[in-house]
């Protein structure tokens, strides 16, 4: 840019000088008239140039600054479709977790010992049920169970009752499940639920 401006200077010197000479064309000798429009030539081919290469240069410049935007563009195009897709996934998760039911705290069932009905006695201090009420309603001759905690029946064929309950049994359906009868009622209940006082037999 500084050699720009300094060639243009340059060319306005001359230029004033070529006219000066030009205006006094016959009283100063042709050969100086013609050394400076030479010089008024040079100058100008120079000047011109020079502007060139400084036009070619800021558009080279232009160029590369143009290229780096286009980059960048591109750059964030992308993070953007990334985040939109992300977004997306998140707000499913949600759907699905509010679709789904809440769970409950379901306490373990205690662990409790067995005993052989009518022993008073309790070997090695074993825990013993004679503190609590005997059941009533249900004759103990026939399999039975008391209930632990309370059963809210979620399915269809299951059996609820509440805490204290006496149930009796009918049958296994698996390690996990029993089949029993409640106010004449009948339906499945998980084992775990339950405390038996009568097994069935096997």
């Amino acid at each position: 840019m500084n050699a720009t401006l300094h060639h243009l200077k340059k060319l306005e010197g001359r230029r004033l000088d070529f006219d000066y000479k030009k205006k006094r064309q016959g009283k100063i000798p042709d050969e100086e008239l013609r050394q400076a429009l030479e010089k008024f030539d040079e100058s100008k081919e120079i000047a011109e140039s020079s502007m060139f290469n400084l036009l070619e240069m800021d558009i080279e410049q232009v160029s590369q600054l143009s290229a780096l935007v286009q980059a960048q563009l591109e750059y964030h195009k992308q993070a953007v479709q990334i985040l939109q897709q992300v977004t997306v996934r998140l707000e499913e998760r949600i759907r699905q977790a509010s679709s789904q039911p809440r769970r409950e705290y379901q306490p373990k069932p205690r662990m409790s010992l067995e005993f052989p009905m009518g022993d008073s006695t309790q070997p090695n201090g074993g825990l013993s049920h004679t503190g609590t009420p005997k059941p009533t309603g249900v004759p103990m001759d026939q399999p039975c169970c008391r209930a632990l905690y309370d059963f809210e029946p979620e399915n269809e064929g299951e059996l609820g009752f509440k805490e204290g309950d006496i149930i009796t049994l009918t049958n296994q359906i698996d390690e996990n499940w029993y089949e029993g009868m409640l106010h004449g009622q009948s339906g499945f209940f998980p084992i775990n639920y339950v405390e038996i006082l009568v097994a069935l037999p096997h």
